[in-house]
């Protein structure tokens, strides 16, 4: 809620005129609990996890011949009945462990001081804020889903998530609720380091849960933006990793791919890939144009 009875007060406050952006988050926050805004993150989150995934799972399943060039796994087919018990086990822990957790930590977001008021951050603000949280969960994300894949995490918790071995963007937050919880840790961490506004924050929310919807997608297309942010993994870097399964230990970041570098966790991938475009290569040459080189193996599984 704005200490602002009207526009003029705000101004006033603030010595200038207010944006055009600033005057619709006037009209919209001046009497709404802060509280309230940021429970905005579990509306947003349930939109996210239903919309985003949707439109490419009716494509895939509605005309599967359009996106097959683009699919990393393309003799694995996806039925109705698998995307709706994904969707479905999502939604059971939205309800019970990330609705639930997101009405409580409201104290810790003011605790941190992630704030509501006037003036709205720059442009530039948002952006270095939103790079530091994108690096900083990276990071967490990394050690949290390498330790996982011992035998114990993987074995107790991890194994939820990599029961799609040919990932779909209902995939992304399809985990155990430990899991869940604990790469929340990261999620949390950069703005905890950074704290902004509420908006770069529901901005950080969404960018990351979208992220993680087109890196579990199962499509690696050739426009698709993220392809020119730099060290950025993508659907192909992490569709490695689902399809190599428990034993994979390869591929571990989140968004981008220096933390796998760094600590030599992509050399399975690496060699793989320089395998498999040696391997086409071969076939263009010998004028097998057509030979489906554009998967990770030609003994893939069937759903």
């Amino acid at each position: 809620m704005l200490p602002y009875a009207t526009l003029e007060e705000a101004e006033a406050a603030l010595g200038r005129s207010l944006t055009a952006a600033e005057t619709l988050w006037f009209r919209y926050s001046a009497r709404m609990p802060d509280y309230l805004l940021y429970y905005h993150n579990i509306v947003l989150l349930f939109v996210i996890f239903s919309l985003a995934p949707l439109p490419l799972a009716l494509v895939e399943l509605r005309l599967p011949a359009a996106v097959s060039p683009f699919k990393l796994q393309p003799k694995v087919r996806h039925s109705a009945a698998s995307f709706f018990r994904c969707y479905k086990d999502v939604m059971r822990v939205f309800i019970f462990v990330v609705g639930p957790l997101q009405l409580s930590s409201y104290p810790t977001i003011k605790f941190v001081g992630i704030r509501t008021g006037l003036p709205l951050p720059s442009l530039w603000e948002a952006a270095a804020q939103l790079a530091v949280y994108f690096l900083v969960e990276d990071y967490g994300n990394y050690w949290i889903h390498r330790l996982m894949h011992g035998k114990w995490g993987y074995e107790k918790i991890h194994h939820i998530h990599h029961e799609f071995t040919a990932p779909i963007g209902f995939a992304a937050p399809y985990a155990h609720w430990a899991e869940v919880l604990l790469l929340g840790i990261p999620t949390f961490l950069g703005p905890a380091i950074a704290p902004g506004h509420m908006i770069t924050f529901w901005l950080w929310i969404a960018l990351r849960q979208l992220e993680a919807i087109e890196t579990h997608s199962g499509f690696d297309f050739p426009f698709t933006p993220t392809k020119f942010i730099p060290f950025y993994g993508g659907a192909e870097y992490h569709d490695y990793h689902h399809y190599v399964g428990g034993q994979s230990q390869s591929n571990f970041a989140s968004v981008f791919t220096y933390c796998d570098y760094l600590y030599g966790t992509d050399k399975g991938y690496r060699y793989h890939k320089a395998y498999f475009t040696k391997l086409k290569e071969e076939q263009w040459r010998n004028g097998d144009r057509n030979g489906e080189v554009n998967g990770f193996s030609y003994n893939q599984k069937s759903e």
